[in-house]
């Protein structure tokens, strides 16, 4: 039998990420040159040194903290997509997003945040999102729960928002990468929305979703670093999520898009809204 993920276990990822925000990714933070910041699909898919070296260095450390795991992170794919492959093996697999929120960054905009998940034979089980600038950290596990560590010896339990109907909702609506015909309607989505923004960050978008301070965030991106985690610790949180086409998602998503809210009826709410143009 497979051992369980525990609440140690994703404790000690969390760690792991806290060290790399430390030792490389903060002392980055504003310093960067031109010659470290380089584009990859375009102007706003930016990796950087401290992507790559933070990356390497959370890979090593999981590595040697859980000897019979596999890591797929998300420079090591733009290099070679072929190790996305690893997300179909079975035992452990930790997906990194070592610096999620690049865009930002780069530019000296303290909205980014590092994202770990932990999928065990295919299911996401752990999930870890810090925030490098408050050392504010937002950890779940399958079934145990979601809670935040405030980096000074406080643990407090996260919580969704409460159910809400759409002209009463906030949240993120990023809209750039989704498919047509949800990028049509997304325009309408927001006007009916109480408030709406895109932090150009998919880790800060799910930590105001589990404090509760927003209801809903709508991604055009599906790739597993930028929402296994989210999703996770969002579930946890009591919240609801799933592709625009009513799959769920998982590592393996394909659906378009993804839509997270405080639950199941206000998501499909949301959904609805967007219907006209389908």
């Amino acid at each position: 039998m497979t051992p369980a993920f525990t609440q140690q276990a994703i404790v000690a990822v969390g760690q792991i990420m806290r060290l790399a925000a430390r030792e490389i990714i903060m002392p980055a933070f504003g310093r960067l040159g031109p010659e470290a910041i380089r584009c990859k699909s375009g102007p706003l898919d930016l990796v950087t040194d401290a992507d790559e070296a933070a990356e390497r260095f959370i890979t090593t450390r999981l590595r040697d903290a859980f000897p019979a795991a596999r890591v797929v992170g998300e420079e090591a794919v733009a290099a070679d997509p072929g190790v996305l492959a690893v997300l179909d093996a079975p035992g452990l697999v930790f997906v990194i997003d070592p610096i999620d929120g690049t865009a930002n960054y780069a530019a000296g905009v303290p909205l980014f945040g590092v994202m770990v998940a932990a999928v065990q034979d295919g299911v996401t089980v752990g999930g870890a999102i810090l925030d490098p600038v408050t050392d504010r950290l937002a950890l779940a596990v399958r079934g145990g729960g979601a809670w935040e560590d405030d980096g000074h010896g406080h643990r407090c339990g996260l919580r969704a928002a409460s159910a809400a109907a759409p002209p009463a909702m906030t949240g993120m609506i990023a809209w750039r990468y989704l498919p047509e015909p949800w990028r049509d309607a997304a325009p309408g989505l927001i006007r009916t929305m109480a408030g709406a923004w895109d932090y150009r960050c998919a880790a800060h978008a799910y930590l105001t979703l589990v404090r509760g301070v927003s209801h809903l965030a709508l991604f055009g991106r599906t790739q597993p670093w930028d929402h296994l985690a989210g999703t996770l610790i969002h579930a946890e949180a009591g919240g609801y999520a799933a592709c625009l086409d009513a799959t769920p998602y998982g590592a393996r998503a394909a659906g378009p898009g993804l839509l997270c809210a405080p639950d199941r009826v206000g998501w499909s709410a949301v959904r609805g809204l967007l219907e006209p143009s389908l």
